[in-house]
């Protein structure tokens, strides 16, 4: 790892702990709207969902405005309540709204982030929606981390697209020799910047089982330490 000198990480369930924000949003909006809801328990089934839409968005199987909508309607219809479109709606703006009211982040990211800026050019490749995530780094006091945030819709196409790290790599003026990806999504994260032609170090806090045992992988932000 001698050569690196830009470390590039995605942002959410990577650094900023989507999981966490996403229920207290639900949380509030429930209360709000006076639905008798257990938050943890919707959240149990709201997350694959959204995982699995998220998927069909980065290999632009669906647009985004689908993956805001389906992701509310199929969770709804898996806990066994029946919504009117007007209120997904309601419930999918709301969610946009409250999601950056809480920024909790990963465990360990900020004991990272200080000890990486010292050694290291650091930035951000997201897939997620360019308006949200700048509120998001900011809210978070993370933006002050990172000399560069490259988002899917500046890039023109999502990870694991080489479009995007092309991008990221231009606008960071970083060769491919000199950098290296960190993320959450084997898929979107790592297998997209191997396939790109750069490192990348799976964040794999639930110890998924990998493609091959090549794969640099750890479970706990900061055991990325030991690498950089």
């Amino acid at each position: 790892m001698k050569e690196i000198k830009h470390v590039f990480f995605d942002l959410d369930h990577t650094l900023w702990d989507f999981e966490k924000n996403s229920a207290l949003a639900f949380e509030k909006i429930f209360e709000e709207l006076n639905f008798n809801i257990d938050s943890k328990k919707f959240m149990d089934i709201y997350n694959p969902i959204n995982v699995a839409y998220w998927k069909l968005y980065e290999r632009n199987e669906i647009d985004q405005e689908t993956l805001r909508i389906n992701r509310v309607k199929d969770a709804f219809e898996a806990i066994g309540l029946t919504i009117t479109l007007d209120e997904i709606h309601t419930i999918s703006d709301l969610f946009i709204a409250y999601l950056t009211s809480n920024n909790h982040l990963i465990d360990g990211t900020i004991d990272l982030l200080e000890y990486l800026k010292e050694k290291y050019t650091l930035h951000i490749i997201t897939n997620g929606f360019s308006s949200v995530q700048e509120v998001k780094l900011q809210k978070s006091n993370l933006d002050k981390y990172f000399v560069t945030i490259t988002d899917s819709e500046a890039a023109g196409n999502k990870k694991p697209h080489e479009t995007i790290f092309q991008h990221a790599l231009t606008v960071a003026n970083a060769s491919k020799a000199e950098s290296i990806m960190v993320g959450d999504s084997i898929e979107a994260d790592v297998l997209g910047a191997i396939n790109f032609g750069i490192t990348a170090v799976y964040f794999n806090p639930s110890n998924e089982k990998v493609p091959n045992d090549q794969i640099i992988q750890i479970q706990k932000l900061i055991q990325l330490k030991n690498i950089l």
